[in-house]
């Protein structure tokens, strides 16, 4: 059971969060967050030392939304192919995303390359146990005979989350959802050819 604190710190964490994946770490300001909890300054910097603080464990939520919810997903699948599948299907709307703005995997990524080492960390975190993820269930389908011997799974990993991610951001500015259906639908023709 949370504390009453507890909850309340949640709340802005969780009501921070869209704030912050729509205009950026660079684009929030304290403010912004005051106006949207209706709290005052001094009950959030009772939970929060600083903006610092506070965008740190709204980077953490966000990216913990978005892997959670993609791996609720991957795990319906009945075999390594549907699980793979599935991964993609989660991204096949860039536009009308899980969370409000876009993937908040892209959006911190392209804010904190240069600007926020520590955030870019947990991003390049986060690619990494995707990457290996999805290497991982390559290797399994492979094992299971799913998938033939001659499919490199790094490779074919890298190359679907480097498509997938980069595809959700051409789509966004483009505000399209065609090239990522097309995309998806290749992708899954790919993974079929080695198929066994």
């Amino acid at each position: 059971m949370l504390t009453k604190a507890e909850k309340t710190k949640q709340f802005i964490l969780h009501t921070a969060a869209p704030i912050y994946n729509q205009k950026g770490i660079s684009g929030v300001s304290i403010d912004d967050v005051l106006a949207a909890t209706k709290l005052t300054k001094g009950c959030l910097y009772s939970h929060f030392e600083n903006k610092e603080d506070l965008t740190n464990q709204v980077v953490d939520l966000l990216l913990k939304k978005i892997s959670d919810q993609m791996r609720l997903e991957v795990a319906k699948g009945k075999t390594v192919k549907g699980k793979l599948f599935n991964f993609l299907d989660f991204y096949k709307d860039p536009i009308q995303t899980f969370v409000p703005g876009g993937c908040p995997i892209i959006n911190t990524a392209a804010e904190a390359d240069d600007n926020f080492p520590l955030i870019k960390e947990k991003v390049a975190s986060v690619f990494r146990a995707g990457q290996e993820d999805l290497t991982n269930l390559l290797i399994q389908g492979i094992e299971d005979g799913e998938f033939s011997k001659e499919l490199e799974p790094s490779v074919i990993a890298f190359k679907i989350v480097a498509a997938v991610e980069g595809g959700i951001v051409m789509c966004r500015v483009m505000n399209s959802t065609k090239p990522m259906v097309s995309l998806i639908k290749n992708l899954k023709a790919e993974l079929e050819q080695y198929s066994n």
